[in-house]
Parts: structure tokens; sequence; C-alpha cells
């Protein structure tokens, strides 16, 4: 399914504001964590806690504001979706999840649609 059908005001607001989505990538990035002792980040989200890294990019932070913003990190770390959870900033979290990366980024995207656009 393409993005515009199945988060229309999502992505109807970010093209408003000038910019372009390619894909989820472009909205968010979830990454697989793993020892990586040259990362910065591996000092904040350690593999054995967090087995994903997430990272919310500028165009929805842009669209949805710092109120939408703290929603999404309250609905994260509340979520039964994530037995464990971090913030290290506003826009990026590690987590603890069963779900993969493309379910960990349509979770927030379906939050963001319905609860905060």
């Amino acid at each position: 399914m393409v993005l515009k059908e199945r988060y229309p005001k999502l992505i109807s607001k970010i093209e408003e504001s000038g910019e372009r989505v390619f894909d989820l990538h472009n909205l968010v990035v979830v990454d697989e964590n793993y020892d990586d002792i040259d990362s910065e980040e591996f000092d904040i989200f350690s593999p054995e806690d967090y087995n994903y890294i997430i990272y919310i990019d500028e165009k929805i932070q842009k669209v949805v504001g710092d109120k939408g913003m703290e929603k999404i990190l309250k609905k994260i770390s509340n979520s039964k979706e994530f037995t464990n959870f971090i913030d290290n900033d506003i826009d990026n979290y590690g987590v603890w999840s069963d779900l993969n990366e493309e379910e960990i980024a349509h979770f927030i995207l379906e939050y963001l649609e319905k609860e905060v656009v």
C-alpha cells in the first residue's frame, strides 16, 4: 500500500510543508541495535536491553510539533508492544520489541495519523 493512501492526513501535511516522502524510511528510521563499540549510541542503547533504535525524521517533527512528539514518546513508552524503552531525545528512542522494523514504523505512523495529525 502506498504511504499516501495509508496515512493521507500525515503525508498531506508533510507535502504542504514543501517536503517530499519517498518511502517509509524517510519518515521513521528503525534500525536493529547491535554491538558497535565505535558508535555514540552504544553507550545509551545497550543491545542487551534495546533491540531497536528509532529515529523520527524532521519531516514528521515539523508537522506534529513538540506536543505531537511528546504524545508519540508517551505512546511508545506505555505500549505493550515495547517491553523496554529509553528516550535519548524527543526524536530518538531505544526499544525492545518483538515487532520488526517495518511494523514498528507503521505502529508509530498509524498512531500519528489517528491521534495527532
